[in-house]
Order: C-alpha cells, then sequence, then structure tokens
C-alpha cells in the first residue's frame, strides 16, 4: 500500500455552512447575513439571549424567521428582513428586524413604516442592524416619530457589535455544545469576513487625508468641508476601538464619555477642536482598570498618544517614596513611555521617559521644591500615526487600534491604584492583648448554671450504691 505523497488538502477551502462566496448584489448580501444571523441565534441559546438582552426581551424559546411580509395603511406589501419570536408559556414577544450591509445606510421612511407596523399588530419591538455604530443600543442612526416609540421598542446593533457579542461567547463564556460552538464559530468568521458586508468600522470617511492635511499646515477650521464627517467618524472609531478589546478581554468595555452627554453635542465638540487645534480626543472604561485609557490623536503632529492617570499615594514621607511606589509598577514597558508627574498648584507637571525615571527618579521632583508631594501621575505613550486612508495596515484606523491595545496590554493591566494601609495597632498594645489572652487561658471557664439539686457522683458515695 503506497503512502499518499504530500498533503494537497493544505491548499483546499474548508466547507462553511455559512459560506461567502457567491455573493452577488447587495441584496444578496443583506438576506445572506440576515439568514445567517438570525438561524444561529435560534440555535444557539446562549448568543441569542446576548443579542436579545440589548431589546430587553423575556426568557423563552427563540424562533426566527426571514422575509416576514405586512401591508401597510395604504395596502401596500411592507418585507422586513426578519422577526423574532421568543414564547415561554403563555408570553409571546414578537421583533421585526430590518438589515443593511456594506455601506448601505437605514432609512428613516423605512424604519418609520415599520413601527407603524409593529404598533398596528401589536408586535414589540423592532431592531435595526447595520455598519452604522452608536454608543448604545438605544441611540438610533435615523430620526423616527418618537410618537411611535410609545408602544414599540426601537434598538440598533452594529454588525460589529454583533461578532463581538459572538467572539464573548465563543472564546470568553464558552459553549458546550460542541454542535453550536462549530456553529458559532462559523458565523464568526462569515461576520469577520469583508464579503460579508458586515466587517465593521470601514474607516474615517473619504475626507481624512484632506483634512488631516490641513490640520498638518494649520490651515484647518470648524466650518471646512469634511471636518464634520471625520468628527462622525471618530464617534463611531471609539466605539470600534471598545468593541474590539473587548474580544480581546471578554469584558463590557465602553467609551469614557461625560456624563448626560449626547452624541450630537459630543460631535459638536469634535469640530470644534478639530477644526480649531487638529486634534481628536477621546476615552475608553475598561472594568476595574486604575483609569480611563485617554486617546489624543494630533492631526497637527501626526502623532497618537495613549495615557491613564492615577492619584498619586497618600502614604510616604518622602515625594522620592511616593514617585518609586509608581515607578516599580512599570516593569516590563515600552522604553519611549513618558511618566508626568503633576503637583498641586503647579500648572506643569514634571516629566521623564521611563529609562530616565528609573536611573534618576529624584529628577521627577519639583527642582524649586524638593519636599512637595505629588498629587496625581500620567503615563503617556505617543507614536507616529498611521498615515493611510481605511483600516488596512498602516492607516490610521489600524496603527490606532494596534496602539491602543498594545498600551493597555503593556501598561494599564497592571497598575494598581493605590489604596490606604489600615490603621495598626502599637506594639504595646499587641503585647498588652498577648498578654491578657495568656491570663485568661489560665484562668478556669466559670462553671455553667446548674441544676441546684445535682450533686457529682462519687465512688464512694452511698447515694450512688446500687440499692438492694
Amino acid at each position: 500500500m503506497s503512502t499518499p505523497k504530500g498533503r494537497p488538502e493544505e491548499s483546499w477551502s474548508p466547507a462553511r455552512l455559512i459560506p461567502v462566496s457567491g455573493i452577488r448584489s447587495t441584496k444578496e448580501q443583506e438576506q445572506r447575513a440576515t439568514a445567517a444571523l438570525l438561524s444561529v441565534m435560534a440555535v444557539v441559546p446562549s448568543f441569542g439571549k446576548a443579542i436579545l438582552r440589548y431589546l430587553k426581551a423575556p426568557a423563552g424559546e427563540i424562533s426566527t424567521f426571514t422575509e416576514v411580509r405586512f401591508k401597510d395603511g395604504d395596502g401596500a406589501t411592507l418585507i422586513p428582513d426578519g422577526a423574532i419570536v421568543v414564547e415561554r408559556g403563555k408570553t409571546r414577544w414578537v421583533c421585526l428586524v430590518e438589515v443593511k450591509t456594506g455601506s448601505s445606510s437605514l432609512r428613516a421612511d423605512q424604519v418609520d413604516k415599520y413601527l407603524q407596523v409593529a404598533g398596528r399588530e401589536d408586535i414589540d419591538a423592532v431592531l435595526t442592524i447595520s455598519n452604522q455604530l452608536v454608543a448604545s443600543a438605544e441611540d438610533s442612526p435615523v430620526d423616527v416619530d418618537k410618537r411611535r416609540l410609545k408602544k414599540v421598542r426601537l434598538r440598533h446593533l452594529s454588525w460589529f457589535r454583533i461578532l463581538t457579542e459572538a467572539v464573548t461567547e465563543h472564546h470568553h463564556k464558552g459553549v458546550d455544545d460542541r454542535e453550536q460552538q462549530w456553529l458559532l464559530g462559523d458565523l464568526i468568521r462569515f461576520l469577520d469576513d469583508e464579503k460579508s458586508g458586515a466587517s465593521g468600522f470601514d474607516g474615517m470617511g473619504k475626507n481624512w487625508v484632506t483634512v488631516r492635511e490641513a490640520a498638518r499646515k494649520h490651515t484647518l477650521g470648524p466650518s471646512d468641508p469634511g471636518v464634520r464627517e471625520v468628527a462622525e467618524a471618530w464617534e463611531q472609531f471609539l466605539e470600534y476601538m471598545c468593541l474590539r478589546l473587548r474580544q480581546r478581554i471578554g469584558e463590557a468595555v465602553e467609551p469614557a464619555y461625560p456624563r448626560a452627554s449626547t452624541s450630537t453635542k459630543r460631535i459638536k465638540d469634535y469640530v470644534q477642536v478639530l477644526g480649531r487645534d487638529g486634534r481628536l480626543q477621546g476615552g475608553i472604561n475598561v472594568p476595574d482598570a486604575v483609569g480611563p485609557i485617554t486617546i489624543e490623536a494630533n492631526l497637527a503632529a501626526l502623532q497618537v498618544t495613549t495615557s491613564v492617570s492615577l492619584r498619586a499615594p497618600k502614604e510616604g514621607k518622602f515625594p522620592k517614596t511616593r514617585i518609586n511606589w509608581l515607578i516599580r509598577q512599570l516593569k516590563d514597558v515600552p522604553a519611549d513611555l513618558r511618566v508626568d508627574v503633576e503637583y498641586p498648584y503647579v500648572q506643569t507637571p514634571a516629566s521623564q521617559m521611563i529609562e530616565d525615571a528609573r536611573k534618576d527618579p529624584e529628577s521627577l521632583l519639583l527642582p524649586d521644591d524638593p519636599k512637595r508631594q505629588p498629587q496625581r501621575f500620567r503615563v503617556a505613550l505617543s507614536k507616529d500615526m498611521g498615515r493611510k486612508g481605511g483600516k488596512g495596515r498602516g492607516s490610521f484606523v489600524s496603527d490606532t487600534m494596534e496602539q491602543v491595545l498594545a498600551f493597555y496590554g503593556d501598561v494599564v493591566q497592571d497598575l494598581r491604584e493605590w489604596t490606604p494601609t489600615p490603621p495598626k495597632l502599637t506594639p504595646q498594645d499587641r503585647e498588652a492583648v498577648r498578654a491578657a489572652e495568656e491570663s485568661r487561658s489560665l484562668v478556669a471557664e466559670p462553671p455553667a448554671i446548674r441544676d441546684p439539686f445535682y450533686r457529682p457522683q462519687q465512688a464512694d458515695d452511698p447515694a450512688n450504691r446500687p440499692t438492694p
């Protein structure tokens, strides 16, 4: 029997239940993405529940359907891309689904019609899905008549958020059933493929290079063409970075937005700062990290800086002791990491690269007041900005995303916030406590309350002799 030469199957494409080949149009792309998502939601309950949690759907058995049909008020046929039904006992919950892929955006008039149908048919919710990223599932990319929302819940999920939920379930939480795990993995491969039209954030927009160059030449203004488009893309990019980091660590990561802020207000602020200073700023909150990761893209200097800030210890007689507390935590960090030390009532912080700070911690003290205690520390990493458009290698999106992930892994995840030491007993008090414990052990326990008629039995006591 001869041994086959080589392994030709290594160059073959594995069979896929959800293939990306053969997609010939946007409509077919949407149909295949919808069918793939809804079918896996029904077959992998943990993933289905993870998606429906955004809609506050009840627990129960999930059934999914594609291209359902309704009549609008004028008798015309409406065909949402899909529907989800959850049933448990007498409880029945129904949601319509509208899907867009690629660069296609949701249409307000179409979503409004589905909300009308849902209200008339006693349907509970409408879910929209597209590549448009939003800060919260409650934020819709389209404006609809708010009166429609009194009876029907409207929620939006980006394809990248759905991919993130699939990755979280598959890689971090785990799916016990082997077939379900394989099917969810196949959905992940499908959604992560560019051909699926559901691969997420596409880049900073067609005006990115023009805006960046104008900022570099200091000729950019808030009202210039393309500034608002870049500001809107930055809002989505922050959400994209959060979701990508969540895929890596398996925990909820959210943009660090100011309280009570809205997308409209944030984008307006981005436009002003970008047009005036040539900078884009934002932050990311990672659970239990020492603080938000701040990201600043300086288009004028063509640099991206990632940083995190934490308060200095309030213990330690000398300022150098408190500075060393931070330096000891920064062991295996990039050599170009910068350490800033902020002092109360001093506008400019003391700064050093980490290598110089290790050699001479006193270089981070105030020259004119070396006994002043530090208030806060900031560690920062600056890198040259990716120049290309889109999100491929060498682009602003790819290089910034890589920098954020590396900064979290190399620096932030190992930093610990200072916690005060609990008050301690003095040596005299501890000796007194030990002496009291020893004296108590030498003293017999007080007798328990006994029956007044009880007499201890003695061997020669006549009362103990058997009655003849």
